[in-house]
């Protein structure tokens, strides 16, 4: 079973430490995200990110974000190359999409020189 994407804002960020807290869209409690949840993401989150995440329990019970992403931030290559090697058809859509993307907004710009 899949666990949903939850959306939410990135309140706090510490970078010396590796971890901060998002704020859920649905204004339930403060999650808490460790730079490992983030392990695709091509740049380091910055307070006020929009946080895609799924949500899990740690050893003590407590909630955190799991498999993070970034609104607006690209896949690491190594990560990007992983999804299209699975069997999910969903993400592996996903990155055929945005590769689509790229190279139809790369060739509008080398049209208009």
């Amino acid at each position: 079973m899949t666990k949903r994407m939850v959306k939410g804002v990135l309140k706090t960020w510490k970078e010396d430490r590796g971890f901060g807290f998002i704020k859920p869209d649905d204004g339930g409690k403060d999650i808490f995200i460790h730079i490992s949840a983030l392990n695709a993401v091509s740049r380091r989150p910055t307070t006020g990110d929009v946080i895609y995440y799924q949500i899990a329990k740690d050893n003590r019970g407590k909630y955190k974000a799991i498999n993070a992403q970034i609104e607006g931030v690209s896949l690491t290559d190594d990560k990007a190359e992983d999804l299209l090697k699975t069997g999910n058809r969903k993400k592996r859509a996903i990155v055929m999409a945005i590769g689509l993307i790229i190279i139809i907004a790369v060739a509008a710009f080398l049209s208009y020189k």
